[in-house]
């Protein structure tokens, strides 16, 4: 049996972390969910810099969507829902066979707006309405100003992937917020069944302090935070509160494990994968390192659901030098940041090719 499956039967969802018009064209994508059990994917502004700059398939809708007038953040919003929706559409067998549970793909508002509670509402809404598809998230960062946001889309009705959390503290945050959205969804007397899935990102932690602590600690805090952060989404649904919504409808906000690459060379390459088997839980996984734990990767042991080791490895750490705390919010705001260059470049790669595009047609006339 392949490790993908076992997973899969575990009640771990392997999601991808890619997409590219490409592999919609080639079939890839079709083979991973035949072949390697994926049920889902996300994507991001830096998926699709690289999917746009390194590839021509986007070239005719860029030309064809240029000459209707489109351009900037208008354009590009139209070419992912394009990437989007064939996607959704290719994993909507597996999101009515599971009843929504799974099957999912992802797409996120502005970077821009990851300080702009008010933006971001208006920007969730917007894309739910235009990608028209029940199993799309939007995804929402975590951040201060994120939390009321994702609050407020899911009393809207909106399914929210949160994305951009490093801390069990931010994830209860993200996760309370999902709740006061279902608990205001129930007094107002709407359908509590809204989706969302909470994106803790793992490995950032151990590039983070990679020179800052002994070999023999090193590859080992991203796994621990994770750890700790799952024993708290255990206990939150064990909760009297969450018992109270599940019994009225709502359904289940799943945790998921986001950043699983490894990128220490000298790491396992399935590392991520392999500590962090758990049910009800979402491993997005790269193309490299779906490929590496389809062919040799391993599922031993269940993530402990009281946390196992965490907090012995986590005060290892502190007694090194590293303020978990500190790195966390560091870490977040380091990623709102990247996000938000890789959303300009983007852009600015868009405008670069609609005009090369214009110019090539130009001196063919």
């Amino acid at each position: 049996m392949k490790a993908t499956q076992r997973l899969h039967d575990l009640g771990q969802s392997l999601w991808l972390d890619n997409i590219t018009r490409e592999m919609l064209i080639n079939g890839t994508l079709r083979r991973y969910i035949d072949e390697f059990q994926v049920t889902g994917l996300t994507s991001n502004p830096t998926i699709f810099y690289h999917a746009i700059r390194n590839g021509r398939c986007y070239d005719d809708s860029i030309r064809r969507q240029s000459a209707a007038g489109q351009s900037g953040e208008d354009l590009f919003i139209d070419l992912a829902l394009e990437d989007l929706t064939q996607a959704a559409n290719l994993f909507a067998p597996v999101h009515e066979a599971t009843g929504g549970v799974d099957g999912w793909v992802s797409m996120e508002v502005s970077p821009l707006l990851a300080d702009d509670t008010a933006g971001s509402i208006r920007e969730a809404k917007r894309l739910h309405d235009l990608a028209r598809r029940s199993n799309l998230f939007i995804k929402i960062p975590g951040t201060p100003a994120g939390v009321p946001a994702i609050e407020e889309a899911i009393f809207a009705g909106v399914s929210i992937n949160v994305t951009l959390l490093f801390s069990r503290e931010q994830y209860l945050a993200a996760a309370n917020a999902y709740l006061r959205g279902i608990e205001r969804r129930i007094g107002a007397g709407l359908d509590p069944r809204v989706d969302s899935v909470a994106s803790l990102f793992v490995s950032r932690w151990d590039v983070a302090v990679k020179d800052k602590v002994a070999p023999e600690l090193r590859n080992r805090l991203g796994i621990a935070i994770a750890k700790r952060t799952y024993k708290a989404y255990r206990e939150s649904l064990a909760s009297p509160r969450w018992r109270e919504l599940a019994a009225a409808g709502a359904r289940l906000q799943r945790l998921l494990w986001a950043s699983t690459g490894t990128k220490d060379p000298d790491a396992p390459d399935t590392l991520y994968i392999e500590a962090l088997a758990a049910p009800d839980t979402i491993s997005t996984i790269p193309d490299k390192t779906l490929l590496a734990f389809a062919d040799h990767g391993q599922v031993e042991d269940e993530l402990p659901a009281d946390g196992g080791d965490a907090e012995r490895v986590i005060a290892d750490f502190r007694h090194a030098g590293v303020d978990d705390t500190s790195v966390a919010d560091r870490l977040q705001i380091e990623g709102a940041q990247t996000f938000d260059r890789s959303w300009r470049d983007l852009l600015d790669c868009i405008t670069a090719k609609s005009e090369a595009l214009e110019t090539a047609a130009g001196a063919r006339r």
